[in-house]
């Protein structure tokens, strides 16, 4: 067994539910269209060959060449085995006909010495939404009880 075997790698969102990307790589493969406001996370799958330690997962979303997010998440240590499955922190895709267009979003698995693990790359599409198909916003206003109950 390989040190690290990245097994599945997909997309979880309000507007689509799940969508399983492949990891093979495929030069005429066309981008995965995601709606503009769409909130969506990433769900990683893998085995581990060996104990590893400080785990990182690294993301990078560029555009036209030029990096436009970076994200850095710490998952820890593993035992070797598996599969242990993960889901990292939604976010809100961007909202606007000048947002909407090609990215390609790179993720990257290191360990505590900077041994690179798994890489793996894809091309995605914001699309516009027409108007009213917009989501509802991610976080919801909620009354103070007790702001409430002096009035």
């Amino acid at each position: 067994m390989a040190v690290f075997e990245l097994l599945d790698v997909t997309l979880v969102s309000d507007a689509f539910d799940r969508l399983a990307l492949p990891l093979d790589p495929d030069p005429d493969r066309g981008p995965v269209d995601l709606p503009e406001g769409a909130v969506v996370s990433v769900s990683l799958s893998f085995n581990v060959g060996e104990e590893l330690r400080g785990v990182t997962f690294e993301e990078e979303r560029r555009r036209y060449g030029v990096v436009v997010a970076a994200t850095r998440h710490v998952l820890g240590g593993f035992r070797a085995g598996g599969p242990y499955e993960l889901q990292l922190p939604a976010v809100r895709m961007p909202v606007g006909r000048a947002n909407c267009g090609a990215y390609v979003a790179t993720g990257r698995f290191t360990d505590a010495e900077g041994r690179e693990l798994a890489r793996e790359s894809h091309t995605f599409r914001i699309v516009h939404r027409p108007p009213g198909e917009t989501p509802a916003p991610h976080h919801r206003h909620r009354r103070s009880v007790t702001a409430a109950s002096h009035v």
